[in-house]
């Protein structure tokens, strides 16, 4: 008589945090979606992160005394996120082509996000956004937007925390999330005083008031540009590092509607998935239009050679594309047409390549 084999047990899972917060917010959004054991790393990188990763390879050379260890049991399963965390991911899996006692094991999937300057083919499924212009591959999974999905239960806590705190404010309340200097955009204080200026329109249009954050990119120069053009009712909220008065769930619970800035891949998606409108304040990026990625050059970005310049306006793009959002002076805001789907389907994909 046989003995009918129990249920598979389920994938141990690592993942890899860095120092960015949108990476970091997707890659947990991913963990807690998935609902396997997870264990999470914090990665901290010295003086030879600059280095390529091409020629870096397979390495935890990288890494600084002050990362979490990195030792057996291995994973099955590491999720990671850009650049940085290429080759200890690689590493990881080079090292778990064994278990404790040294008998073989299947080396652990590697799943990464956003993008990893080294070659696609390393990667079991790359996760990545319009704006990197990754090359489709078999092992590429386009989305539309980034995947944070922010727990309900830690929104509704904010919202009962600061329930009563805004009503002096005349409704509707229209949320303003600003971000900051990056590679593709600068927010300097012109740009600053132009969002509060714009925006003021928008409440004084509705009779409404304006929930204002600021995030870890805004410099005190554009936060002060900001606050001093605003002319509307108003709560505005400077960021503060571990800062447990940080409003922005509270304002992703109570707010009627958002204004984010064209520059956040992440902050469009959290305030979509409220389903309340959503606007885009937008400006020219740096340096113009991106070079487009075909022939020669899309090879080298397969292999690792060279990173594409992100294009914003193509995320955006297809966020509009898809009814999400609309950009802040084109007309009245609208909810969005459907919910985000992205973070179903990329779970889909995770699960068919661990059960394969």
């Amino acid at each position: 008589m046989t003995t009918a084999p129990g249920p598979r047990p389920s994938p141990r899972v690592w993942v890899l945090l860095g120092r960015g917060a949108g990476g970091n917010g997707q890659l947990r959004a991913l963990a807690n979606a998935l609902g396997w054991p997870t264990e999470f790393r914090q990665l901290e990188h010295n003086a030879l992160q600059v280095l390529p990763n091409l020629l870096l390879g397979a390495t935890r050379a990288t890494l600084s005394r002050r990362s979490d260890a990195l030792e057996p049991p291995w994973p099955d399963l590491v999720l990671a996120a850009g650049r940085r965390a290429a080759p200890v991911a690689r590493w990881i899996r080079a090292r778990s082509g064994r278990d404790e006692s040294g008998a073989p094991r299947r080396p652990a999937r590697l799943v990464h996000l956003l993008q990893a300057q080294a070659p696609l083919g390393h990667f079991d499924l790359v996760v990545t956004l319009p704006q990197y212009r990754l090359p489709a591959r078999d092992n590429v999974l386009e989305v539309t937007g980034a995947l944070n999905a922010v727990d309900p239960a830690s929104v509704a806590a904010a919202a009962g925390a600061w329930k009563g705190r805004f009503d002096a404010l005349p409704r509707p309340w229209i949320a303003v999330v600003a971000g900051g200097d990056s590679s593709s955009y600068r927010f300097d204080p012109d740009t600053a005083a132009r969002l509060g200026r714009a925006a003021s329109a928008e409440a004084a249009g509705e009779g409404g008031s304006l929930l204002v954050s600021t995030t870890p990119r805004t410099s005190p120069a554009a936060t002060e540009a900001l606050a001093s053009s605003i002319d509307a009712p108003c709560h505005f909220y400077r960021w503060r590092p571990d800062d447990p008065e940080n409003p922005y769930l509270a304002y992703l619970a109570l707010a009627d509607r958002f204004i984010v800035t064209v520059d956040s891949a992440s902050l469009p998606m959290e305030a979509c998935a409220t389903g309340k409108p959503v606007q885009v304040f937008e400006w020219p990026r740096r340096g113009g239009a991106p070079r487009p990625v075909t022939g020669l050059y899309r090879r080298a970005v397969e292999l690792g050679l060279v990173k594409p310049a992100r294009d914003f306006d193509a995320y955006h793009a297809a966020l509009r594309a898809r009814g999400l959002v609309t950009r802040l002076g084109d007309g009245p805001p609208h909810p969005p047409a459907r919910p985000p789907d992205d973070l179903e389907r990329v779970v889909a994909r995770v699960r068919a390549l661990l059960s394969a």
